[in-house]
């Protein structure tokens, strides 16, 4: 018996091509559109103007292809971290309410193959790439999913790794057919894939987030693996080629380590590799994760960074650290629940 395929990730053109091959009119993908994206209904019956025998011949064939949370942790400044299953397998979204905005933080991948030192995912290993269907399932199943202001793919994964799901992904988020979302809320990160980098940059408007966590090439081959085939200078040098002087963003992220990248110096190095950028960076708190040496630094030294390089010219913030109850890291929640299950 064929495996039923997900509605959820085509766009109004595919489904109108699914009408067709039922046998169906094709303004019936359009309805189809029209429930899945608008009404985000979790079954085939609810698309109720659809006549019954059409329903049924659709449901031999499809399912909407969203599946609920199995898991949830709950912070106490309301921070929600949830795991959703995912190719037989489970990946973390992190839900994060703040005043007049609410976030959601999505993952790409099941385990990562970068293996930055600071990162739990990573010492995961790899175990798969989601669908277009399994990223978008992250929002379209999310029980906050009508409060969302913005969405970062900043989960589990590397998202240029996994390139042509994230676009189709982020291709139905912001389609007019599709979630109707603008580009603008929707940021992707990168640890710097240069050649997938560059096609991202050239078919999606959405903002661009790069790890950065160290300027100088040796060091930050310490942290990051991905350095030594992909020096942050050539991705640097390819982000000169893209206007980010209007509504896209560029961001630079930049955890903060003890003794590692904390200083004046580093600060001055950050500000000649990134000299002449339209760009902003956003330092992060480093909170520990098991059987890693790094550890994090005080409020002076975060505000101390903050402070030399916004007063050197690029716009600097400090992340506010989010659920620190609940999580210290991406893969916590995700090896907790498989440990349960087996």
């Amino acid at each position: 018996m064929n495996e039923k395929k997900a509605l959820l990730g085509l766009t109004l053109e595919e489904l109108k091509a699914v009408a067709k091959e039922m046998g169906m009119p094709a303004f019936t993908g359009g309805q189809m559109a029209q429930w899945l994206y608008n009404q985000k209904v979790t079954t085939i019956d609810e698309m109720t103007n659809i006549s019954k025998a059409n329903r049924e011949k659709l449901k031999a064939g499809y399912t909407i292809g969203c599946q609920p949370p199995v898991d949830c942790q709950r912070s106490k400044d309301g921070t929600v971290k949830y795991l959703f299953p995912a190719g037989g397998r489970y990946v973390e979204t992190v839900f994060i309410p703040d005043k007049d905005r609410a976030t959601l933080c999505v993952s790409c991948q099941i385990g990562c193959k970068m293996n930055c030192l600071f990162c739990q995912t990573g010492k995961q290993g790899f175990e798969g790439q989601l669908t277009p269907t399994e990223i978008l399932n992250q929002i379209y199943s999310l029980p906050e999913r009508e409060q969302l202001t913005n969405i970062v793919f900043m989960g589990q994964g590397e998202p240029m790794d996994n390139l042509d799901a994230v676009l189709r992904a982020t291709e139905i988020l912001t389609d007019a057919n599709g979630f109707a979302w603008s580009p603008r809320r929707i940021t992707v990160s990168s640890v710097g894939i240069k050649n997938k980098l560059k096609r991202f940059l050239d078919e999606s408007e959405c903002h661009v987030a790069i790890s950065l966590h160290h300027p100088l090439h040796a060091q930050r081959a310490e942290l990051m693996p991905a350095e030594k085939a992909m020096p942050i200078k050539e991705v640097v040098e390819l982000l000169r080629q893209y206007d980010f002087s209007h509504q896209r963003r560029l961001s630079f992220e930049y955890i903060v380590f003890q003794g590692v990248n904390d200083s004046i110096i580093h600060a001055k190095e950050i500000l000649r590799l990134l000299q002449g950028l339209d760009c902003r960076i956003n330092l992060i708190r480093f909170h520990q994760i098991p059987d890693v040496p790094l550890k994090g630094v005080d409020d002076r030294k975060m505000e101390e960074l903050r402070d030399y390089l916004t007063g050197h010219g690029i716009f600097t913030t400090i992340r506010a650290s989010r659920g620190q109850d609940i999580y210290a890291a991406c893969g916590l929640l995700n090896t907790k629940y498989k440990e349960k299950m087996s």
